[in-house]
Parts: C-alpha cells; structure tokens; sequence
C-alpha cells in the first residue's frame, strides 16, 4: 500500500507541480503589483470589519475558519518533515512559496466572493462555482468538486488525527499495546482516535455556524500561544539565531539534501500548510458577508502569512536552534543524525523534543495539545468544504442522506489514519492536496486569461479607496463580469 501511494504521490507532485504553484504565485503578484505588500495595512483594517448576519460570516470568523483549515499539523509535523527531507533551506522555500502563494489566495478567494451563491439561506462558493460561471465549463467545475470530496472527506483527515495520536503517545507514553483489525495499536493511540472522532462528530453534526463559533475562540488563542512558546524556546537560545537565519539561507541555494529537495519539499509542505493556490480558502471566503469581494479576498491573502511566516517559522526556529533534527539522504542514508535515526520527521517528534529541551516536562504535552487544536480545527474546516462541494452537486443530482454519508465517512477517515503509520497518512493527503492544486491553479489561471475578473475587482476596490468611499459597492455588469448573479441580484 505505502509504494503504490508512493508512486501516486510522485507523479501528483511532480517538478511540473512544483513550478506551476511557484510559476503562479510570481505571475499574480507581478499583475497585480505585489497586492500582498501594498495593501498589507488595509489586510490587517479589514480583518476587523464587517459583521456576519444570518445568511454569511463576519470577516474574522471567515479568516478564522480558513486559518482553522490552513493552520494544522502542517504547521509542526510538515515542516519538521520539510526539514528532515529536504533540509533546513527548505524553510526558505516555505517562505518564497507563502510570500507568493499570497497573491494567489488573494486571486481565488476573491473568485469565491463574485461567483458566491445563496443555499438555503447561507453563502455557498469556492472553485467548482466559479469555474462552471468564470470558465464555462461544467464537467471541469464537477470534476474539482468530486475531487474535494474525496481528498477532504477521506483523503486528508488520516494526517491530521495521526499527528494527533502521534503527539499524544509521545507525550503520555504508549500504554498497552492492542491487537485489532486494523493491527495493533497502542491504547494512548486507540483512545485518542476514539476521543477525537466523538467531539468531531458533535461538532460536524451541529452545522457550519457552530463551526465558524468553534474556530473565531480556539484559532487566535492556540496560534497566540503556540507563537509566545517559540519566542521563549528561541530567546534561550538567541546567541543562536542569526547562525539559523545563515543555515536556512546557505542551505536554500547549497541544500545539504540535494537543491531539487530543499526546493521540492519546502513548496510541497508550503502549500499543503499555507492552502494558497489548492482551492480551500474560498470556501470560506465566499461564506463571509462583505461590501465587496476584494476585501476578502485581501483578508484570505493575509492568512497565508499567519500560516506560513509567523507558525511555520515558530516551528522552525524552535527545531533548528535547538537541533532536534535530522536529515535524510535521497538515497535513505543519513546526511545530519542529531537525533535516532528510528524517529519519522512525518510526525511532530521533532517540535515535540525542541521544546521539550528546552522546558522540560512542559514540551512534549504542550506541543500535543497545541497539535490537537491545530489538527482538530483543521477537521471542521475539512467537513465544510466537502459539505460545500457537496451543496454544489445537488442542483444536479441528489444522494439520499449525502451528508450523513459524507460525516460517517470523515469519521471513519479519521479514526483510520489516527492508527496506521505516519507515512502512509501523509502520502494520502499529499495525493489530495496535489490534484486539487493542479485543477484549481489551472483553472484560475484560464479564467484570467478569459476576463481577470479579481483584478478588475481590485482594480474597482482601489479606485473606490482612493475616492475615499465609506460604504462600498460591487457592480459585476459595470465591470463587465458576468455570470455574477448574486451581486447582480443584490444590486437591483
């Protein structure tokens, strides 16, 4: 199983992959002039903006619901593994790949907001809605839509819950060992799962706006407090920082693993992280009430920065300044062996042993339960969007009781990867992650070519600031956008 999901995953992510999310970050950040730079003030004003009412969410909570899908274990056990990989220049290349992958966020949750629609007296959209109404083609919209199911509903849960499981056996120890179906199992690991799948369907059956709840309260207090732990663990340590600031740039260019690695798995783990360019952000950016679809697409731009820049780069720092790592050869030999050579990087061992160094007794519980608000929030955001793309196809067809079938089959998914290896987890999710990129990027890029409606609406909202506007508005016609029917229709 894990070498078919390995020769799966290497075509997925091939160098074409690589370049076409680094290539499309460049190319939308040169159109529309470095928006991620020149309006970074006004991301910060609008996150603060704007109120929910009862058909969508306020901004924050919309940013909070996209930081809970982007902000995951990605944020620990993927850059440990970008690490152990690929090096310690794969940081730099996180960090390329958030810095352009914002313009790209800032192009597809702004498509989210035009192409949004009214379902059922909420706000519904994301990519298969506007590449049926941007880009015409239907079968193309079907065939994102279908693949998010699959890859949020069953592919990607599995590294979220083992990472969860991971982390808490590390911290409170293995327990009895349990022979079951799925093979034996550590009794911290199969109570865990258990644990995780109970609250997580409680949670899932209770509807998106207790998800947009959850994640407005969890999302900013675990980041803030995940962060203040990295500042400590580094001020320790400060006489060491600007030799880390040296060893992620040196290595970036003359990467220890090899320059195709450092580059590989920095992009690869930068978008499974940040989410820019796979399609998930407008999601919950077409969910959010707002005066005009530019100023969430500005607020989903700067999530990819808390994402990528501030919690990637805390892990970061914290792994390599204290040098709980090691890194792994193409060839399956051992380049830096800091640490047993037995440990995966795919799991949050690496963070959980650099904060644990650090302060002890304290490292390995507080990474696994800063992990399991991480991973957990990132199970709902998970829900919501397959329950979107689910909405999608039934004004087509219907499935009877679809969305009973969709929560029992995350479920499963997540009590599945929480007891089976690491690696097998991982490659899963990175199969979904890719194929919805390659969809996703090509589409946005085709709709750009066929009318750039995101940066005419940028180009709307800036003539409108620069006016100097209180209230703003959004005429697609005027702009000559179509098939934009709810701001149409919100108009008249």
């Amino acid at each position: 199983m894990q070498e078919i999901v390995d020769s799966i995953n290497g075509l997925v992510w091939s160098e074409a992959l690589i370049f076409l999310c680094l290539g499309a970050g460049l190319f939308f950040s040169v159109l529309t002039r470095f928006v991620q730079v020149r309006l970074f003030r006004e991301m910060i004003r609008l996150i603060f903006s704007g109120k929910s009412s009862e058909r969508g969410i306020s901004s924050f909570q919309a940013l909070a619901v996209s930081l809970s899908g982007r902000v995951g274990t990605g944020n620990i056990a993927g850059v440990a593994a970008a690490i152990g990989f690929g090096g310690p220049g794969a940081v730099f290349w996180m960090w390329v790949v958030a810095f352009l992958g914002a313009a790209t966020a800032y192009v597809e949750s702004t498509l989210g907001q035009i192409y949004k629609e009214e379902d059922e007296g909420e706000y519904r959209g994301g990519p298969a809605f506007y590449i049926e109404k941007a880009m015409g083609q239907r079968w193309y919209a079907w065939l994102f839509a279908i693949t998010t199911i699959v890859a949020t509903g069953l592919l990607l849960p599995g590294i979220q819950s083992n990472s969860i499981t991971s982390a808490a056996e590390l911290a409170l120890g293995p327990g009895q060992m349990i022979v079951t179906d799925l093979g034996t199992v550590s009794s911290t690991k199969l109570i865990t799962a258990i644990g995780v799948v109970i609250v997580l369907g409680f949670i899932i059956f209770g509807g998106v706006k207790r998800i947009a709840k959850f994640t407005q309260i969890v999302v900013p207090f675990m980041a803030l407090a995940y962060i203040i732990v990295a500042a400590v663990v580094v001020a320790l340590n400060i006489s060491e920082l600007p030799g880390v600031f040296r060893l992620i740039i040196t290595d970036a260019f003359t990467a220890q693993a090899g320059f195709g690695a450092a580059i590989g798995w920095g992009v690869k783990r930068g978008v499974f992280s940040n989410e820019a360019g796979q399609g998930t952000g407008p999601h919950a950016a077409a969910a959010c009430e707002v005066r005009h679809p530019a100023q969430q697409g500005l607020v989903q731009a700067f999530s990819v920065y808390i994402d990528t820049l501030f919690i990637c780069s805390a892990t970061a720092f914290m792994i390599l300044i204290t040098g709980a790592y090691n890194v792994h050869g193409a060839d399956g030999g051992m380049i830096v062996a800091n640490l047993p050579v037995t440990i995966d990087p795919n799991t949050p061992t690496y963070t959980q042993l650099a904060v644990e160094s650090m302060i002890p007794g304290v490292g390995k519980p507080f990474v696994a339960v800063a992990l399991f608000f991480f991973a957990f929030t990132t199970l709902l955001a998970y829900y919501y969007i397959a329950e979107t793309n689910i909405a999608y196809l039934r004004r087509f067809f219907k499935v009877p009781g679809e969305l009973i079938i969709l929560k029992l089959a995350l479920m499963a998914s997540v009590f599945y990867g929480a007891v089976h290896s690491a690696s097998l987890a991982w490659g899963l999710g990175e199969i979904g992650v890719g194929l919805m990129a390659w969809i996703n990027i090509i589409a946005i890029l085709i709709i750009f070519f066929k009318g750039s409606p995101a940066l005419k609406a940028l180009k709307d909202y800036e003539s409108q600031r620069k006016a100097g506007v209180t209230n703003y508005t959004f005429d697609p016609e005027a702009l000559g956008i179509k098939n934009a029917d709810f701001w149409t229709k919100n108009n008249d």
